[in-house]
């Protein structure tokens, strides 16, 4: 800790006025004011913007290092809110916000869109580390690229797009294929439509406008493999990475990340240091997750980020010194970060709606696979109270003395034969 840090313990949000230039404690007749870089320690309660999945997962490792936990989220008993309290409303309500400010020592988001205003109006109010900057950066792709590429890190040739003429003239310059996506809202490859030839540039129009909101036609990365990296900032400086995970999709939903990626050093050393620019560049506190496609001539490029814990990140749990998660916590809490090192090869696996049954019934079985393997299966359900198809409702980390023997378990498995 540098002597400018100042250790501030709000426990419940008592005995301290903070603002963004420190904290005032009062006690006796005199208020003592606490400047420099705001550390929050346990005992303190962290609230959430959002109660999902994410926010369970942050909730359960926060809880470990002594930290209370609110959430706010429209769905009555969302996943965070079994691990927490909860104020259910909407996210843009800003009265509801105003009770997570005034129930809690410092605010953090576990998804991206919640409302921007919000986070900005929070951060006159309430200790935000993240900011709001960041999070109205990464809510739009365009916005987002370019950052990127402030940060001397190279994204897919793009164009905004704002008629259909438009689209014609970037595809025609971009070339085909490229893909049309919506520059706020999409994910798991929602407001995404993939452009293979001419004659379908009208009815992607037709139908991405009717999004209302900005496009963007982004050239087609032919690419070896996607990959991911994890980096974590606090409002100190230092950063720490996690080992990046080779991922691969289904249906446009991660289905795997693999743990070490199949990749050369001098790549992975590229994707770690492309993660550091971005969360320096950035002004990043907490995670940022970097997601690049990796070509088969060793080129890398940023597809998209996401400013805060991440699915790929969730091998972390059992298969690192410190997880994303705790990690997180650390960042925003401005504690030291821990150690990120890799403790065993593993390969994440999703499970969604669909693979709910099959996974409950495998749970009740004697798993000679497993043994015969050397795997160790850990489960994490996320207490979600419907299982809908392609929803994700859970995940597996194979932990493994390889990862081959993790993507045989996994290819063995009847989990995903749905």
């Amino acid at each position: 800790m540098s002597s400018g840090d100042k250790l501030v313990s709000l426990f419940g949000g008592e005995g301290a006025a903070c603002d963004a230039f420190g904290c005032e404690v009062v006690g006796g007749d005199e208020a003592v004011t606490l400047s420099g870089s705001r550390t929050i320690l346990p005992g303190a309660t962290i609230g959430v913007l959002g109660g999902g999945q994410l926010g369970r997962m942050l909730a359960h490792a926060g809880n470990r290092l002594g930290y209370r936990f609110l959430t706010l989220d429209p769905t009555p008993d969302s996943p965070c809110g079994q691990t927490a309290a909860q104020i259910v409303a909407a996210y843009d309500d800003q009265k509801a916000a105003r009770e997570l400010a005034a129930r809690s020592d410092v605010i953090t988001y576990e998804f991206e869109n919640v409302d921007a205003d919000v986070a900005a109006m929070l951060e006159t109010e309430s200790y935000v580390p993240q900011g709001s900057a960041l999070l109205y950066t990464t809510q739009h792709r365009l916005r987002e690229k370019r950052a990127i590429e402030a940060a001397g890190v190279k994204v897919a040739p793009y164009a905004e797009i704002v008629s259909l003429d438009s689209l014609r003239e970037a595809a025609a310059s971009l070339g085909l294929p490229a893909v049309l996506k919506t520059a706020t809202g999409g994910y798991d490859g929602k407001g995404q439509w993939v452009l293979r030839t001419d004659d379908q540039l009208e009815q992607a129009w037709n139908e991405a406008s009717r999004s209302g909101t900005q496009l963007v036609l982004e050239k087609f990365i032919v690419f070896d493999k996607e990959i991911s990296v994890i980096a974590a900032r606090r409002p100190s400086g230092e950063v720490k990475t996690f080992p990046p995970a080779e991922n691969i999709h289904v249906h446009n939903i991660l289905h795997l990340s693999i743990v070490p990626a199949r990749i050369d050093d001098s790549v992975r050393q590229e994707a770690e240091k492309l993660a550091i620019s971005i969360a320096e560049t950035l002004g990043v506190v907490g995670l940022i997750a970097v997601e690049l496609f990796l070509t088969a001539d060793g080129q890398l490029y940023v597809n998209e980020l996401a400013p805060r814990p991440h699915n790929s990140g969730h091998y972390t749990m059992e298969a690192c010194r410190t997880s994303q998660f705790e990690q997180h916590v650390r960042a925003i809490c401005n504690l030291p970060l821990g150690d990120p090192a890799l403790l065993t090869p593993v390969v994440m696996a999703n499970i969604l709606g669909e693979h709910m049954e099959p996974l409950i019934a495998w749970m009740a079985e004697h798993d000679a696979a497993a043994e015969r393997l050397g795997v160790e299966p850990k489960v994490h359900l996320y207490g979600k109270a419907e299982a809908k198809h392609k929803r994700k409702m859970g995940h597996l980390n194979v932990l493994a003395p390889n990862v081959d023997a993790a993507l045989e378990w996994i290819a063995q498995s009847n989990i995903w034969r749905v």
